[in-house]
């Protein structure tokens, strides 16, 4: 039986030659082409984004740089610390702005620079949210900042004014020193009157003698004479009297008070007597 042959089958290689195609257009080289025994990754693009340790670094050059506040009107440091979440409070914020602000932390300008601490503290309040304005955290804020700056405002007490002494009136003594002294007394008192009724009537009644006395007529006879400038008998002199005044009949002052309290109770004011009363 003859021998069987042999036979090898020649290995195909992985990596065949470029091929040179020539055509009408020109000629065309065909790169290696990978075949399919060997394969190989492609590399992986490089990332665009800094590592992370250079993007901390950066963070913390921004939050090392200090932040500055310009004041405004109305604004006090207590509202300024809240709003920036100053640690420390507005005691901080005075301490680190002393030389600026003054020895007064309740006395700050509109326009000056107050140094806040650093830029990653982030402002809290109004300025970073217009809608905290109207969350009930800011509205107790709010509150408190009031009642802070009315605490320190109370602690510090204001000397007041020693009121002014009223100049004292005095009225002459004379008629028209005593109609004028009662009309005074007769204002305090609501008992109506003006000086040409009082005068016209005690000018009738005793020509202006404070001492005058009738010891003739019906009153004189029951034993109760009319005194006095607008001659009062006693009876009537007692249930009209006028506190503040003397109780002597023959007083001047306290004769027209009386008798003109008794005439308002009477005919409504002495200014409507014309003639025995």
């Amino acid at each position: 039986m003859p021998a069987q042959g042999k036979h090898r089958r020649s290995q195909s290689t992985s990596l065949r030659r470029g091929l040179v195609a020539v055509t009408a257009g020109g000629a065309v080289l065909a790169l290696p082409v990978i075949g399919a025994t060997s394969a190989f990754a492609a590399p992986a693009p490089q990332s665009a984004v800094a590592p992370a340790s250079v993007a901390a670094q950066v963070n913390s050059a921004v939050q090392a740089a200090p932040a500055q506040h310009s004041v405004a009107a109305g604004e006090t440091l207590s509202k300024i610390a809240r709003e920036y979440s100053v640690s420390g409070g507005w005691e901080k914020l005075y301490e680190g702005n002393r030389k600026i602000i003054g020895e007064n932390p309740d006395l700050i300008h509109p326009g000056i620079k107050l140094t806040l601490g650093t830029k990653g503290e982030a402002p809290s309040g109004g300025k970073a949210d217009k809608s905290a304005k109207a969350s009930p955290s800011a509205a107790r804020g709010a509150e408190a900042d009031r009642a802070d700056r009315s605490e320190r405002i109370n602690a510090a007490p204001v000397a007041k004014a020693a009121p002014a002494a009223e100049k004292a009136v005095t009225y002459t003594n004379d008629l028209d020193g005593w109609i004028k002294e009662s009309l005074a007394v007769m204002a305090e008192q609501g008992i109506p009157g003006t000086y040409e009724g009082i005068h016209r009537n005690i000018m009738r009644e005793s020509s202006g003698n404070p001492a005058a006395i009738n010891n003739w007529d019906s009153n004189a006879v029951k034993g109760t004479p009319s005194k006095g400038l607008l001659q009062v008998i006693d009876p009537t002199f007692q249930a009209y009297h006028v506190p503040g005044t003397s109780t002597d009949s023959y007083d001047p002052v306290a004769n027209i008070t009386a008798a003109c309290n008794y005439a308002a109770d009477r005919y409504g004011s002495i200014d409507n007597v014309f003639g025995a009363y």
